[in-house]
């Protein structure tokens, strides 16, 4: 993975995405979208609560905690601390910084709780950033992305039938965790190069 890549205008991209979107539905209920989105979820769900939990489970901590554990050993062994270094800040800025935030900011509530951005999607979603910039490029790369987003589908439909989140928090929490790995995996590759001694001329 190249600190050279667009890394830096990604995160700005999904920010300010996520931003818009987090005004819009900022102290408010389900918009349009959240509406249709719960109402196919439903028709097409129904009760299937024991589906719907298994949907999200790659959500939990007790998942996506080994899943890193695993990603910082591989990269430690192979001797790239800086890919361990993202696999383990990336994820920990953007939870720590949804949590404590970005949430209280827009102050959108989901019955006692509240919900923009998601704090469940912006783990999981951090960690499958990771795991895609570590990959190498070409079909790893296509098979990570791919398996990420059946997988975030999954949890998507899983947390609006059990009535967790709305559409637009998963959403408002796929691009947070996406700018946040993103913009720390920049911010890592410009210490590094930083840190590389100057070749002396000659």
């Amino acid at each position: 993975m190249s600190g050279k890549a667009p890394y830096g205008l990604v995160a700005v991209t999904c920010a300010v995405i996520m931003v818009v979107l987090g005004v819009l539905v900022s102290g408010e209920g389900p918009a349009g979208p959240d509406e249709l989105a719960a109402k196919w979820v439903e028709r097409t769900f129904g009760s299937a609560n024991g589906l719907l939990r298994l949907l999200v489970l790659p959500t939990e901590a007790y998942v996506l905690i080994p899943v890193a554990a695993i990603a910082v050993a591989l990269c430690l062994a192979g001797r790239r601390r800086l890919e361990a270094a993202l696999t383990v800040l990336g994820p920990l800025i953007a939870i720590f910084a949804n949590s404590w935030v970005l949430k209280p900011l827009f102050d959108r509530w989901k019955t006692t709780y509240l919900a923009y951005p998601s704090g469940h999607t912006v783990a999981l979603v951090a960690v499958l950033t990771v795991l895609v910039l570590l990959a190498r490029p070409g079909v790893a790369t296509a098979v990570i992305s791919v398996v990420g987003a059946v997988v975030l589908v999954g949890v998507t439909i899983g947390m609006i039938g059990l009535g967790y989140h709305y559409l637009t928090d998963v959403v408002g929490g796929t691009l947070f965790a996406i700018a946040a790995v993103c913009a720390t995996w920049a911010l890592l590759s410009r210490a590094a190069r930083r840190r590389e001694p100057v070749p002396s001329d000659g």
